[in-house]
């Protein structure tokens, strides 16, 4: 009589459990885990790090100016007085209105971009002209700014203040240099950051949600209006938000055209002044140890602030997720 269990015994000894933990690459399994965390804890690390260099470095001034530190507008080498009020200000009022400027264009580059307004051989090369922005040295965006941008918008800022000076934003005679002009040059600084992630959110969307959309009549505008922005909503303030962390972060460009004014005005048109700027004028010159201090105060608050606008995408990011 035949025996067949033979076979088969034979065959279900070969048979192999994909599923284990065990076997002669566990050891390869435990030390790629292991590289990966170590990895992954070392941005972490490398963070508080620099957190904690910047802290020490700051302690004279933290000590002598305390909290009064923000609201001091004195900035005196000489008698080693130093506030950061004109700064953070500066820093606040040009990142904000670079994204004033930047979130509608860099939102229409994205649409434009993604969906079928023009030629396929059209979208793709305005994509990357848009996105080759980021490759130009701040340097030399700064040196066009300085010859090209202050000249060119010299005559609008003259209309600004001739037509509506009782207006507090508009009060000041331009010159020229102005947080205007910076929050301009720091539009165009983040329009690559926030077109090219928008865009990769629209492109995203599931085609079906278009298609279910304009099955049931609804035109091409109001298909982006109310289904593919707000599903993208999530990746668009994600967006912003990091274009906001570049815009706060920019030294060279503003430093050439902002003017450099310790004096706080509400005018758009007159010079201001911004945390990386003043980092980048007098950190070369500081010898004492008071003005060092000043100096690495600056740049804590300045990174306190860019880990707090990355903190707030997060949440808001998650919050849409979750409410969508």
């Amino acid at each position: 009589m035949t025996n067949f269990s033979d076979p088969i015994k034979k065959n279900q000894e070969t048979i192999i459990d994909l599923t284990t933990t065990q076997g002669l690459n566990v050891w390869g399994d435990l030390l790629f885990t292991l590289l990966v965390r170590v990895l992954a804890f070392s941005g972490t690390f490398f963070l508080l790090w620099i957190a904690w260099i910047v802290f020490q470095d700051a302690q004279p001034a933290i000590q002598t100016f305390g909290w009064g530190f923000f609201t001091s507008q004195i900035w005196n080498v000489g008698e080693q007085e130093f506030g950061g009020l004109p700064y953070i200000y500066g820093t606040l009022v040009s990142s904000g209105l670079a994204l004033l400027f930047a979130v509608p264009l860099g939102l229409a580059v994205a649409i434009t971009t993604s969906e079928n307004f023009v030629p396929p051989w059209v979208r793709s090369p305005i994509a990357f002209l848009v996105e080759l922005i980021a490759s130009i040295p701040s340097v030399i965006i700064g040196l066009w700014g300085i010859f090209i941008l202050v000249p060119t918008l010299k005559p609008l800022q003259d209309w600004l203040f001739q037509s509506f000076a009782w207006i507090p934003l508009f009060s000041t005679e331009p010159f020229g240099p102005s947080t205007f002009v910076a929050g301009v040059v720091l539009a165009i600084m983040i329009l690559p950051t926030l077109a090219s992630i928008s865009r990769d959110s629209l492109v995203s969307v599931a085609p079906e949600l278009r298609s279910a959309s304009m099955a049931l009549g609804a035109t091409q505008w109001e298909t982006i209006w109310r289904i593919i922005l707000p599903t993208a909503s999530s990746g668009i303030i994600g967006a912003i938000i990091l274009a906001l962390g570049r815009a706060l972060g920019e030294t060279m460009a503003v430093t050439m055209v902002i003017g450099n004014s310790t004096v706080i005005s509400p005018s758009l048109l007159a010079p201001g002044y911004t945390i990386p700027a003043v980092l980048a004028n007098q950190f070369p010159e500081a010898f004492e140890d008071l003005h060092i201090g000043a100096l690495m105060y600056l740049a804590l608050i300045l990174f306190v602030i860019t880990l707090m606008v990355n903190s707030l995408a997060l949440v808001l990011v998650q919050f849409v997720k979750t409410n969508r």
